[in-house]
């Protein structure tokens, strides 16, 4: 199989948030065998009616040799080891939350996984780390890269740079 560029977004709200995040994306590089390109740490506040407490989300950008199914496992193998118990409510607190945003310009719906995210084009929180470290990426259903979708993105809550990323 070919690398696959796979934009994954972490989030947390609960205990060290920051401290998840940085735990999410070791815990990554070492199951993936590589270090990640990662976007600076964004604040912004929950998204969905559930939560109250504000996340810190990052966007890591990883060459992936596994198939989408097989990086999902991954990522929900690493939101267990952190603590992240999963319930039937969406958009609760969470320690830690992995999402796959994009595998490639390759799309996927089964149950367990929709690439590209379906959200993604009204969520600020996923477009602004993304547009950090992959801006021209091209959504293959909407035909617009990270940079348009953000610009045109209708999201009211504010995103902000918690702590930005030297290269």
């Amino acid at each position: 199989m070919n690398n696959t560029r796979a934009a994954l977004l972490t989030g947390a709200n609960l205990g060290n948030r920051y401290e998840n995040l940085t735990q999410a994306r070791l815990r990554l590089e070492a199951l993936l065998a590589q270090q990640a390109t990662a976007s600076s740490v964004y604040s912004t506040d929950a998204w969905g009616g559930k939560s109250t407490a504000i996340y810190l989300n990052q966007v890591l950008l990883f060459e992936v040799d596994v198939p989408a199914t097989r990086l999902l496992e991954i990522c929900l193998q690493v939101e267990h080891e952190l603590g992240r118990v999963r319930g039937e409510e969406r958009w609760t607190d969470r320690t830690i939350d992995i999402d796959i945003l994009v595998f490639g310009s390759e799309q996927y719906t089964l149950p367990q996984l929709e690439v590209p995210h379906p959200r993604l084009p009204e969520r600020k929180f996923a477009l602004a780390p993304l547009d950090e470290v992959w801006p021209q990426w091209i959504h293959p259903i909407y035909n617009k890269t990270t940079s348009e979708m953000l610009a045109a993105c209708s999201d009211s809550l504010e995103v902000g740079i918690y702590e930005e990323v030297t290269r």
